[in-house]
């Protein structure tokens, strides 16, 4: 991809598991930016609620697959979680603060109000093939 001057693009089970492990990997890889301990912990915070979103709404636990891309250019990090699940039915409406549809299992419905909040920009929809991609940005500030 000639537009980012370093990415990778991984595909991993969708079981919680391997959250941790994604977002280390997203965080380990932005270190060649020089973020500060602030900017990865947002990072990892985003992917995090990324990720876990794919495997709880996305699958509902059903196995499933997940595409995690992330790429670098002039000092931002442009990171795309995909999933192929479910989808969702109203984007403007999951994206609300505390609107969950798993109220019953504990779920706060913070997910994309977390996302939002620490990285510079957020896009959400649903994939023509099925599924949701969520797009997330972050400057790191040299």
């Amino acid at each position: 991809m000639e537009e980012f001057e370093n990415y990778f693009r991984m595909y991993i089970d969708a079981k919680l598991i391997n959250e941790g492990f994604v977002r280390s990997m997203v965080a380990a890889f932005c270190v060649q930016l020089n973020p500060s301990v602030s900017e990865i912990s947002d990072i990892k915070t985003a992917v995090s609620e990324a990720i876990t979103n794919c495997i709880v709404h996305g699958y509902g636990g059903a196995k499933g697959e997940i595409e995690v891309f992330v790429g670098l250019k002039d000092g931002v990090v442009f990171i795309k979680i995909s999933d192929s699940g479910v989808g969702i039915e109203d984007i403007d409406k999951a994206r609300q603060p505390f609107y969950t549809t798993k109220a019953k299992e504990e779920r706060s419905g913070m997910g994309f109000t977390l996302m939002e909040s620490f990285m510079d920009t957020l896009k959400v929809y649903n994939r023509e093939t099925g599924g949701v991609t969520v797009e997330m940005s972050k400057e790191i500030r040299v």
